[in-house]
């Protein structure tokens, strides 16, 4: 989507109009995220969670490259070293703590910013292609965090690796085949860790690509709008610079404030115990469990039990757990409804309030012993989850009846604001 109302970028300094000539960065960064980039006017905090997202890659990648200066990746020296870093290096703590919780707050950012696209509708026409973007770089991150989580080789990493990986061996035919590949053996050892840090080394900076190919896909239709009504001229938009730099400052100044505090106080309460004890091939820990990131997707995985028409229950589960990742990408051909955001349509927003709280409870269940309460639970929440997707949306999006439209996103900000000039709401955002 053009703007013709956007402001175009004219240098006025000498050296800045010879880097523009040989170089156009100054210029793509205005257009980007200057005042040539016109948003709509009525983005809420919500919105801020795109840009918490990037500075929590740029933690775990800077944080990331820095430890693996001393980092030893064989069997006999991983734990080692990680206790190296936290007592012999300087600072070293402060950078262990540092990535291991931010991996943490980088999950928090991301789920809720894909509640916001769920809620808003921002998976639909004309923006799939930054939804499937999306959903792309939330693979990666799941992929990354579970070889991370790896790297300590404390018991929960050793045990972990060996049941997750474990699950390939339940796909016919190659799964064995692929376990194997996976590990470099029959078992995690030298070869698992080796493999495992190239690929976490690696990642971050493909999920990095990705992202410039996400905004860059966002930068064509424009961003979505809590109303999700089309931009229909330039009294609905503002310019990115300054009214959502200053925005998306307060918003960084919060998740920094967060951080720190999660950071130089509880820096252990999102891990676990277990992984300061040596990996031990010979001692099973009482309960094996993943990252608190992956606990919903988890449960899914121990929610099938009993084996289906000849099916194990263990492949079930392992269809169901990647199942319900892969869901996401059909999003925007599951939900055919013209109207994007919930705000206006009444029957989708009790059913995401449902979906959060079944999420909440799957949550719950991953990180919990597997009693036969908390399977029963489990399967509850994961046969709701895929209905949702599956029934429940569809149904929704051929039966509802939507809340009128605002003509206009200047129409329903003055509502808003009860007649407040488009200057004085510009000013407010």
């Amino acid at each position: 989507m053009s703007f013709p109302w956007a402001k175009h970028y004219e240098p006025k300094q000498p050296l800045m109009r010879w880097l523009d000539e040989k170089l156009p960065l100054p210029r793509l960064v205005y257009g980007a995220i200057g005042a040539g980039y016109p948003v709509p006017r009525n983005l809420n905090y919500f919105w801020n969670f795109g840009v918490l997202a990037g500075l929590a890659l740029v933690i775990q990648i800077v944080t990331g490259v820095t430890l693996a200066m001393h980092y030893a990746s064989y069997a006999g020296g991983a734990f080692g070293s990680v206790e190296a870093i936290m007592r012999d290096v300087n600072a070293g703590w402060f950078l262990r703590y540092a990535h291991a919780n931010g991996a943490s707050m980088f999950f928090v950012v991301v789920y809720i910013h894909i509640f916001r696209g769920l809620f808003y509708g921002s998976y639909k026409a004309p923006r799939e292609m930054i939804w499937l973007l999306g959903v792309t770089i939330f693979l990666l991150m799941m992929a990354t965090a579970f070889m991370g989580y790896v790297l300590p080789w404390g018991q929960m990493s050793f045990w972990g690796a060996q049941v997750i990986t474990g699950f390939f061996s339940a796909i016919p035919v190659v799964g064995d085949t692929i376990r194997i590949w996976l590990l470099g053996g029959y078992a995690p050892d030298d070869a698992a860790l080796n493999r495992f840090f190239s690929l976490h080394y690696l990642l971050p900076f493909v999920i990095a690509g990705v992202i410039i190919l996400h905004i860059w896909a966002l930068h064509i239709p424009g961003s979505n709008n809590p109303t999700g009504v089309d931009v229909k001229g330039e009294q609905d938009t503002v310019p990115f610079h300054p009214y959502y730099t200053a925005k998306d400052g307060f918003g960084l100044g919060v998740f920094l404030f967060i951080f720190a505090a999660l950071l130089f106080f509880a820096p252990n309460s999102l891990g676990h115990p277990d992984n300061y004890i040596p990996a031990n091939a010979l001692q099973t820990p009482a309960h094996i469990v993943p990252e608190w990131y992956f606990w919903p997707f988890y449960a899914i995985l121990r929610a099938f039990t009993v084996d289906f028409i000849g099916i194990p229950a263990k492949l079930l589960g392992v269809l169901a757990m990647f199942g319900s990742i892969l869901l996401l990408f059909f999003l925007p051909w599951l939900d055919t409804s013209p109207v994007r955001s919930a705000n206006y349509r009444p029957k989708l927003r009790v059913a995401l309030i449902v979906l959060l709280f079944d999420v909440l409870l799957l949550g719950y269940v991953g990180g919990a012993e597997a009693s036969a309460k908390n399977v029963i639970l489990g399967q509850i929440g994961a046969a709701y989850y895929f209905a949702h997707f599956l029934i429940i949306l569809p149904w929704i999006s051929r039966s509802e009846k939507p809340v009128e439209l605002p003509n206009s996103i200047t129409e329903a900000v003055l509502a808003k604001h009860g007649g407040t000039s488009p200057a004085h709401t510009a000013l407010a955002h």
